[in-house]
C-alpha cells in the first residue's frame, strides 16, 4: 500500500522562523512575516499537489484564520489537493455541519477531509460560548459524529442525547464521496470516540515506542466495536541533502527562540487540559533546550514555542526516509507534515524524500502524473 502524505496550510501566518501559538496561546510575531493571504496559501497548495501530497491540514482556533472559509477559497485556486479541515463540533450544529460538508464535496469535486477537534482548552472554549468540561466535550463529540454519520448515510435522524438533540433531521443531498473523518486524542474517552467514529486516528510525533502503544490501544478499542482504523502521524520536517545541513537549520531555528517567548508559551501550555499536549511537553522537559533529539532524527525543539505538534524529523533525505519506514512498520500509513517556511520546505521534502520512497516502492504520485522531481532517480546525499 502506498504511503499517504499531507502538507499543512499555515493559516496563522508563515515565516523563516517557527510561528508559535496554538492550544490557547496566540501566534507569535513571526506569523506576520508572511500573512496567510489566499494568494500565499494558494501557492503552497499548488506546490503541494504538484509534488504529490494528497491533502493539506488547516488548523482551528482563535490563533488562526477560520479553516472552512479559508479552504473554500483556496480550493478555487487548486485542482486536486484535498483539504483536511480542522473544526470543533461544539461550535456548529451537527445537521448544519453535515450539510456544509456535503456542499463542500459537491463544489470542490470531493476534496474535503474532516479533522474533528474536540478542544482541549476550557478557557478558549468558553470564549466561543462552550462551557462544558473536557470529558463532556468528548461525549458531545460522540453524539455529534453519530448524528453526522447517520445523515451522510441518508437516514432520518432523531437523537435525544445528553448534550445534543435533533428531530427529523435529514439531508436533501448526500456528500459524494462521504468525507473521511480524522480524529486524535490521548485520554481514555478520546480513544472510545475514535474507536466508534473515526476513519483515521492521528497522533502527534512521539517516539516510536510511544506511538506503538497508542496504536495498540486504539486497535484494541476499535476491535471491540467491530471496526478497523487507519493511523496517521502529525510531524514537522527539516530534510536536507546532508544531515549536517539539516541540523544546522534546526539550530538556526532554535537560536531564533526568544527566551521570554519560550517561558511565556511554556507557562501557557503547562495549563493545558489536553493529555496529548502534556505528552508533548514531557518530551522536552517543559522548556529545556538540552537533549532535544529524543529519538534518532526526532527533534522536540518546535514544541518550545508552539502548541500541538511539537516534534520534527530532522536529517538527510535518506535518514528521514528511514524514520518514515520505522513509523510505517508500526502501522502508520498517513503522514501530516509541515515545515518553516511551508512553501520552501514542501519542495525540500517533495524533491528529496518522496523520490526515494518511490524508488523503494513505498510511495507513488497520487494523481498519476508525477512532477519531474518525483519521477527523478534519487541523488546521493
Amino acid at each position: 500500500m502506498s504511503l499517504t502524505f499531507h502538507w499543512f496550510l499555515p493559516t496563522n501566518g508563515d515565516s523563516r522562523h517557527v510561528v508559535g501559538g496554538g492550544h490557547g496561546t496566540p501566534a507569535t510575531a513571526s506569523g506576520r512575516d508572511r500573512p496567510p493571504t489566499v494568494a500565499y496559501l494558494s501557492q503552497i497548495a499548488r506546490a503541494a499537489e504538484d509534488l504529490g501530497f494528497v491533502g493539506a491540514l488547516t488548523p482551528t482556533g482563535a490563533w488562526c484564520e477560520d479553516a472552512w472559509l479559508t479552504t473554500a477559497m483556496v480550493a478555487q485556486q487548486s485542482d486536486r489537493l484535498k483539504f483536511l479541515v480542522a473544526f470543533r463540533p461544539g461550535f456548529v450544529s451537527p445537521t448544519l455541519a453535515a450539510q456544509m460538508a456535503s456542499t463542500f464535496q459537491r463544489q470542490s469535486g470531493g476534496r474535503l477531509l474532516l479533522n474533528v477537534v474536540t478542544g482541549g482548552e476550557s478557557h478558549e472554549q468558553r470564549a466561543y460560548g462552550d462551557f462544558l468540561d473536557k470529558d463532556d466535550r468528548y461525549r458531545r463529540t460522540g453524539e455529534f459524529l453519530q448524528i453526522v454519520r447517520g445523515l451522510w448515510e441518508g437516514k432520518t435522524v432523531d437523537l435525544h442525547g445528553e448534550h445534543l438533540r435533533v428531530e427529523d433531521a435529514r439531508l436533501a443531498r448526500l456528500p459524494d464521496p462521504v468525507p473521511e473523518v480524522y480524529f486524535g486524542g490521548s485520554s481514555p474517552i478520546a480513544g472510545q470516540v475514535a474507536a466508534k467514529y473515526a476513519d483515521t486516528y492521528l497522533t502527534w510525533g512521539e517516539p516510536p515506542a510511544q506511538v506503538a502503544e497508542k496504536i495498540a490501544w486504539i486497535r484494541g478499542l476499535a476491535a471491540q466495536e467491530g471496526r478497523t482504523l487507519r493511523f496517521g502521524i502529525r510531524l514537522h520536517v527539516i530534510t536536507r541533502d546532508t544531515a549536517e545541513q539539516a541540523w544546522a537549520e534546526a539550530n538556526r531555528l532554535l537560536d531564533g527562540f526568544d527566551p521570554e517567548t519560550v517561558r511565556s508559551v511554556q507557562a501557557g501550555l503547562a495549563r493545558s487540559e489536553s493529555e496529548g499536549q502534556q505528552r508533548m511537553l514531557a518530551l522536552h522537559g517543559g522548556g529545556s533546550r538540552d537533549g532535544l533529539e529524543i529519538h534518532p532524527n526526532l527533534w522536540a525543539g518546535i514544541g518550545l514555542v508552539r502548541g500541538g505538534a511539537g516534534t520534527a524529523l530532522v536529517g538527510s533525505h535518506d535518514e528521514v526516509v528511514e524514520r518514515i519506514k520505522e513509523y510505517h512498520a508500526l502501522g502508520i500509513d498517513e503522514f501530516v507534515l509541515s515545515g518553516y517556511p511551508h512553501l520552501e520546505e514542501a519542495y525540500w521534502f517533495g524533491e528529496g524524500v518522496l523520490p526515494r520512497l518511490a524508488a523503494q516502492g513505498l510511495w507513488q504520485h497520487p494523481f498519476g502524473s508525477p512532477t519531474a522531481a518525483s519521477a527523478q532517480v534519487p541523488f546521493a546525499s
